[in-house]
């Protein structure tokens, strides 16, 4: 593949853009996988392996891969929307290269798999790949999501058992139930709960402590699947899955 192209399907921008980026010296490759350096390219066509090949844009290090899959850390007061409406999106927490990947349809870079509320923290994955964010958000697929909880006011083992086998979300036009498949008291006073579900309702976790009575104070995302958010990842942080992170995902 053409450096050019390399850089473009990388989101680095339109291919006269990337031709123009190597021609003024600003692009470096790692010519062979051990390689301590990188070697400062010219050549816009020349043509390189993609697969495993690192290289420098800018003074900054990048990766070739073939399809984004990344881990974001996401902090309170940010919206997974493109378009915020009141608190800055997550996407300005990424490098404008996983913003701009190319996309055959309209929409272009990585997108959020599900939402998370504004004032929900924790993992968020993302990723350019439509099969996967389909398979991951597809009710059908029952991925546990494990939240951590803090509720107002603490829950008697009624109400956990009640979160449980089901509670009716009459909020909206159709009520339908939802349950809980796991319920930990994290903190033995109730106030502190892990709860784990295989379902993705609006708002659902805060729902469905609201249908026995109760509030949710705080809520962070811990897990998807296997899949545990790195505990070195800050607020705000993201960083690319592994392939050992997929499996955990699949």
């Amino acid at each position: 593949m053409q450096l050019q192209d390399i850089l473009y399907s990388q989101g680095f921008g339109t291919r006269r853009v990337c031709a123009g980026l190597v021609q003024q010296g600003h692009v470096q490759v790692y010519m062979e996988k051990d390689a301590p350096a990188p070697v400062t390219i010219v050549d816009s066509a020349m043509e390189l392996e993609a697969t495993g090949l690192r290289f420098r844009v800018q003074g900054v290090e990048w990766a070739y891969f073939e399809k984004a899959y990344v881990v974001l850390n996401k902090p309170a007061g940010t919206e997974c929307s493109q378009k915020p409406s009141t608190y800055p999106s997550i996407y300005t927490l990424l490098p404008s290269p996983l913003r701009l990947r190319p996309q055959k349809s309209a929409i272009q870079g990585v997108q959020a798999v599900g939402r998370l509320d504004q004032d929900t923290t924790g993992l968020l994955l993302l990723s350019d790949d439509g099969q996967f964010i389909h398979r991951m958000s597809s009710p059908k697929k029952h991925c546990p999501k494990v939240y951590e909880v803090t509720a107002k006011h603490r829950l008697d083992d009624k109400q956990v058992q009640r979160l449980l086998s089901g509670v009716v979300l009459d909020d909206d036009p159709k009520p339908v139930r939802a349950a809980a498949c796991e319920i930990v008291d994290a903190d033995g006073a109730g106030l502190h709960l892990r709860l784990t579900l295989t379902e993705g309702k609006y708002h659902q976790v805060k729902r469905m402590l609201a249908a026995v009575g109760n509030r949710v104070e705080g809520l962070h995302r811990s897990r998807i699947g296997s899949f545990e958010l790195p505990s070195d990842l800050a607020p705000g942080q993201w960083r690319w899955l592994s392939a050992d992170d997929l499996v955990k995902l699949a």
